[in-house]
């Protein structure tokens, strides 16, 4: 229970001192968004992978009042959507950091869509850890890590479903949208570094989570 408020740890009121940042965060995640749909390489790739942050946005502003989040946690689903719509914009296989980076180290592919992998385990792994301490009997200890763990991976493989469906529905126009550019283990690799995006967000960040939660009455 909320001790402040007799209201159940889940159902604590929006934070006022995270607004000003919260608002910044929205403003910052629209104007990426108008760049990234400018005139992007592919309009059907660029609709594939901005679709989570086209989704993923009114919702977290739907369920702000009854389901406010950390600040840790919106900054971190703000970051991903930013990876998300640039990769959107350049597709992954193109993105021109990563295309000199390639030139640079002698890489054999464009690894850009390495990062939005980590990301994607990387940032469910807190958003996961945060809605199973507020809704759950779980506390912080190694149970809790286990099935952030297996949150983690769960959307990561549910991810890699959705490429298949899309590449068997669209055929060659899913080319962009997979980003596999040659490698036949790229959906292995796609997993792993999601595994250990969420290995590493539990190790770095749960103290700084948990003292969130806390001084917003969420623990």
């Amino acid at each position: 229970m909320n001790m402040n408020s007799g209201e159940p740890r889940g159902m604590s009121r929006p934070i006022a001192r995270d607004r000003p940042f919260l608002f910044v965060l929205l403003l910052s995640v629209g104007a990426v968004l108008a760049w990234s749909g400018h005139a992007p390489k592919d309009r059907f790739t660029w609709f594939l992978e901005v679709l989570p942050v086209l989704v993923a946005l009114p919702l977290l502003m739907l369920s702000y009042r009854g389901f406010p989040l950390t600040a840790l946690a919106y900054g971190l689903i703000a970051i991903h959507a930013v990876i998300l719509m640039i990769g959107g914009h350049y597709t992954y296989a193109e993105m021109p950091l990563f295309d000199w980076l390639r030139s640079e180290f002698g890489w054999a592919r464009n690894h850009y869509d390495r990062v939005g992998h980590i990301a994607q385990g990387f940032v469910p792994a807190i958003l996961a850890r945060e809605i199973l301490l507020r809704t759950s009997p779980l506390r912080p200890g190694a149970w809790l890590g286990f099935l952030v763990v297996c949150v983690a991976l769960s959307i990561s493989a549910f991810y890699e479903f959705l490429e298949w469906w899309v590449a068997v529905a669209t055929g060659d126009e899913a080319v962009a949208f997979l980003a596999t550019q040659g490698d036949v283990w790229d959906t292995q690799w796609d997993m792993f570094l999601a595994l250990l995006g969420a290995v590493a967000a539990l190790l770095l960040l749960s103290r700084l989570h948990d003292r969130q939660m806390r001084q917003r009455g969420f623990l």
